[in-house]
């Protein structure tokens, strides 16, 4: 193919005796405002879109998927006195809407509606929440797919919008004190004062907001200066008496301060200070804290330390278990504690010294969370969905343990046509690793197959639904996920066996997942794409230049492509608990065995790739693609293409309006089906 012209320019660096070569580096620059570099992506973009858009199955997919999401997709409830406040997705709107319901029974009544914000229906509502009483709400917008936000408060009752606005906010909660007086949150210095939007965070901080004044007058509450690159979050006690604070250099843990919100100075105290282990804050009686942590049991646990007392004494409620603890939450007067063992959850009640009060039963093989409810209401919500199942809300009564529906979506899909199924392989290593295989009743022979994964942040791929998964099983095709190393889904020894010096585990579990797949026959030897997004794009990179005979299709999404510099942009050095410093001579070597921008295999026949990113991504700056793809594109690597798909006034994927995302899966689903041999067709229906 006759890709668009890319220049080079002669950069060579010498890094610990490697001559490293980065003639793309130009490509770094904003394209927004670049005009060399701009041209360069339209370029891109006008050559990309020929090729997809002859692709046959393509308004097959759009017209699929418009229909699997043209239903209403609500979230679980927060209950602030006698009010519930939760997001509703109504059909094929772009953003979601925030409701709210007067009593269990009331109306809902819209209180914020962010479709109307931007023609193009890229502006989004972000992070929101309502006060003790319910009275107002602070919201956060986001425009354009950024990662920064402005907060701005809503009077319920009246509808107005206050004077209020508090800029420069990122990686942030909103936590009200508990009178309504103001809120915490937590902002970086101003775009102006860090310079370009691909320029590293530094400084973050939390601060105290009180309605009613200007932004310069916000109260400092904490910062690290002495580590200037910890995110650090504040969570206030559902009394308002404490705040819990987790400072974190991005992966591996965090540390923990709790401030006493009923003294004058708000004074921090130090209850860990290392940053290997994670804590976080479940919430408390009276003087006595609730924490989870994975030190002294990398499975999770369940502690409690006295706040009254001089000392830190940490005393065990809940040991750790078989299963990996995902959460807690103290509700009804009981600890209701959500586990995940094999990548399913289970949910465990337990009495406040830890004796165990029984279980709540699921409805089928799935994922459980999001449990919200108070310490003296018997009513909790909690949602579950799986592969196969749409995303509920479910009404847990804490005292009776009866569990109802409270919202599920009517779905346009014959869930019965549909199987989850559960299998686990041996990786190189020998490791057992699960995967989850999902595709329709009647295919039981080799079928075109999507495998995704991700491996990386302690973040685990659980089942979930996804009407884009159902539009390629639909097909005939298979969609695989594999749970390798790198995530949660057996404790922090599966993250720590992902990351720094192990991080080929995980590469090695996705490789093993693809030849499993094949060598069992549910995936014709030359019928595999690959797909995986953020740290999964990097994923898809890696190892598509180290088995690029293992796949027909590549499709890496917003990825971390250029690991020699990814900790100079943004939220870069937040990465570095998983990748490594490539300052550093030990991590450099491992690092740059797997770069996807340094390792890409000259002279070998790669698979179709398409490249997605999007141009106001701040979080892994489009540049890492750009500079992927023109390496890509200039080597000798077969006559398949090598693509670059960039979505305007979208960011890294929080935000991204609907129309957008039907489209870019529509391209993505279709390009994998014409390289892997699916047969898209029209529905009978």
């Amino acid at each position: 193919m006759t890709y668009p012209k890319t220049r080079r320019v002669d950069i060579v660096e010498d890094h610990f005796g490697h001559s490293i070569a980065d003639p793309y580096r130009w490509l770094e620059a904003d394209a927004r405002k670049d005009a060399e570099v701009k041209a360069w992506v339209e370029a891109q973009a006008e050559f990309a879109q020929e090729h997809l858009s002859k692709l046959p199955g393509r308004e097959i997919f759009r017209q699929r998927l418009t229909a699997l999401l043209d239903h209403d997709r609500l979230t679980a409830p927060y209950k602030r006195g006698n009010r519930y406040f939760f997001t509703r997705h109504a059909g094929l709107a772009n953003q979601p809407v925030l409701v709210m319901r007067e009593g269990p029974d009331g109306e809902d009544r819209m209180l914020i509606d962010p479709n109307g914000w931007s023609q193009d229906g890229a502006d989004a509502l972000a992070e929101w929440a309502p006060s003790a009483d319910g009275a107002r709400l602070a919201y956060a917008t986001q425009d354009g797919g950024t990662d920064w936000r402005t907060i701005r408060v809503l009077e319920i009752d009246s509808g107005a919008i206050l004077d209020d606005s508090v800029s420069q906010v990122r990686f942030s909660q909103i936590d009200w004190a508990v009178d309504g007086s103001g809120f915490f949150y937590s902002r970086f210095p101003g775009r102006e004062e860090a310079g370009a939007f691909d320029a590293p965070v530094s400084g973050h901080a939390i601060y105290f907001h009180r309605l009613g004044t200007p932004q310069t007058k916000d109260r400092l509450v904490h910062a690290t200066p002495d580590m200037p690159h910890l995110v650090n979050v504040i969570d206030v006690t559902e009394d308002g008496r404490y705040a819990a604070i987790t400072s974190t250099p991005g992966a591996g843990g965090n540390a923990l301060s709790v401030i006493d919100l009923t003294s004058e100075d708000w004074t921090p105290r130090v209850l860990v200070e290392r940053l290997d282990h994670s804590w976080s804050m479940v919430g408390n009686v009276g003087s006595l804290l609730f924490l989870t942590t994975d030190e002294g049991g990398e499975r999770g646990r369940v502690l409690a330390v006295d706040l009254d007392r001089p000392d830190t004494r940490f005393e065990e409620i809940v040991p750790e278990d078989e299963a990996v603890l995902n959460a807690a939450a103290l509700i009804g007067g009981e600890l209701i504690t959500t586990y995940m063992k094999d990548a399913k959850s289970q949910v465990r009640r337990f009495a406040l010294d830890g004796t165990p009060l029984g279980t709540i039963e699921l409805p089928g093989i799935g994922t459980a969370g999001g449990f919200r409810g108070a310490m003296d209401d018997d009513e909790a919500f909690f949602v579950f969905t799986s592969s196969d199942a749409p995303t509920t809300i479910y009404r847990y009564d804490v005292s009776s343990g009866a569990r109802t529906v409270w919202a599920k979506p009517d779905v346009p899909v014959d869930l019965d046509e549909i199987v989850l199924e559960q299998r686990f392989y041996a990786s190189k290593d020998g490791t057992r690793v699960p995967i989850f295989i999902l595709r329709r009743g009647d295919v039981t022979g080799p079928a075109p197959t999507i495998l995704y994964g991700y491996g990386g942040f302690g973040i685990s791929m659980v089942p979930y639904y996804a009407p884009h998964q159902i539009a390629w099983v639909e097909q005939g095709g298979v969609f695989a996920v594999a749970n390798i190393r790198g995530g949660s889904e057996y404790g922090k020894a599966w993250h720590d066996g992902g990351r720094l010096k192990n991080r080929k585990n995980a590469f090695d579990d996705f490789i093993a997942a693809g030849e499993f797949l094949i060598a069992e026959g549910i995936t014709p030897a030359d019928g595999l794409a690959i797909q995986g997004e953020s740290n999964g794009g990097l994923l898809v990179g890696a190892v598509t230049n180290q088995r690029p005979d293992l796949f027909a299709a590549a499709i890496p999404g917003v990825g971390v492509m250029d690991m020699l510099r990814f900790n100079r942009f943004t939220g870069g050095m937040l990465w570095m608990g998983d990748f490594g410093d490539p300052a550093k001579k030990e991590d450099f070597e491992t690092i740059l065995a797997y770069s996807p921008y340094h390792t890409i295999a000259e002279g070998r026949a790669y698979p179709a790739v398409l490249a997605t990113t999007a141009d106001t991504d701040d979080r892994v700056v489009p540049a890492h693609s750009f500079k992927y793809v023109a390496a890509l594109q200039a080597a000798d690597l077969g006559e398949k293409p090598r693509l670059l798909r960039v979505d305007v006034r979208s960011g890294h994927g929080a935000g991204k309006p609907l129309d957008k995302s039907i489209e870019e899966i529509a391209d993505m689903w279709a390009f994998a089906a014409y390289w892997t041999g699916l047969k898209v067709a029209p529905r009978a229906d």
